[in-house]
């Protein structure tokens, strides 16, 4: 017997700011039996307790919070199948929900993915699809299952991503939209009007968890690559190079082609070929990257001719790794 949205009873499961636009609309439009969130974390400098984004606006709107350290733990399972829930719904909770748990509802459990699966399957869709030069990505609202974002299509939304769009302005973006497209599932899931369409698996991709790791610019990659790179990394883990053994990150650049290059033949990748008022510019494995805006290790953000003027730098240094790259570096002023 189909539900009104109203009157469903729903358990919702997220953490970060992400989830957000989906738990607001979600609270003004069925009954929140319980809103799971992952324990509260060390952040910051002082590295104190911060509950996360959920907690905080969940508690501020009076929504039951629950932060267990696990849901496979018995009596998280018979505490979730107390408050009778009808539905279950997940954004970005960022850990796997249990059989258990995705067995409660008897209208079952969906999930809402920014990404137009089966592409991007994972923790890092966004990024992913930025740092691979994708101009389209999107959100798919599906019904969770015990394998990683594998369930039936129920909706999805394709959007452009834009030629200077940060991972930060796309998540907004598709934080929004996933907030819009599980209001229209839950409706049709009430209604008893929700498809179900099998992802090809065949088609699958898959992305991990970032690490610090994944924003280290490789200077032998194109030019292009490495400004899609930087793009994604903001605002974390943000793209890096080092310049004598000393980090500098890179929020800001774009690609040039080679005729932009001084005379004198190609150079090595990460060498610095000029510095002018528009920026710092740099060889790469094709092409020539202009960077725009840095900040180094021990500083703030700023212009990359503030940079240049500040420390120093000098056509025919050397960026790249601290070990390698180090003894071709200029003197840092």
């Amino acid at each position: 017997m189909s539900k009104a949205p109203s009157h469903l009873r729903v358990i919702f499961t997220g953490t970060p700011e992400f989830a957000l636009p989906s738990l607001r609309a979600l609270a003004g439009a069925v009954q929140l039996v319980a809103v799971v969130t992952q324990p509260d974390r060390p952040a910051g400098r002082g590295r104190r307790l911060s509950p996360p984004p959920v907690a905080v606006f969940a508690r501020e709107c009076s929504l039951p919070v629950m932060q267990p350290p696990s849901l496979r733990r018995p009596e998280v399972v018979r505490a979730l199948a107390a408050l009778n829930p009808d539905l279950l719904v997940t954004v970005a909770y960022g850990r796997i929900i249990p059989d258990d748990v995705l067995a409660l509802p008897p209208l079952g459990a969906i999930n809402a993915h920014p990404s137009l699966l089966p592409a991007y399957r994972g923790a890092s869709p966004i990024q992913r699809a930025i740092a691979d030069g994708q101009t389209e990505t999107g959100v798919s609202i599906i019904y969770q299952t015990g394998e990683l974002d594998a369930g039936d299509i129920i909706l999805q939304q394709r959007a452009a991503i834009g030629p200077e769009e940060t991972a930060g302005d796309l998540e907004r973006r598709l934080a929004d939209l996933s907030a819009t497209l599980l209001l229209e599932a839950v409706r049709l899931i009430a209604e008893g009007r929700a498809p179900r369409r099998p992802q090809d698996h065949a088609a699958a991709t898959y992305v991990g968890k970032l690490t610090k790791e994944d924003g280290r610019i490789d200077w032998q990659r194109p030019a292009e690559a490495i400004v899609n790179l930087v793009r994604a990394m903001d605002p974390w883990p943000s793209a890096y190079t080092f310049r004598a053994g000393r980090q500098v990150k890179t929020w800001r650049a774009r690609a040039e082609p080679d005729a932009a290059a001084t005379a004198g033949g190609p150079a090595e990748p990460g060498t610095v070929l000029a510095v002018t008022e528009d920026g710092i510019l740099l060889a790469t494995g094709r092409g020539l990257l202009r960077a725009l805006e840095v900040q180094p290790a021990d500083g703030k953000r700023m212009s990359a001719a503030a940079f240049a003027r500040g420390h120093r730098v000098q056509p025919g240094e050397r960026w790249g790794g601290p070990a390698e790259r180090a003894k071709d570096s200029g003197t840092l002023g």
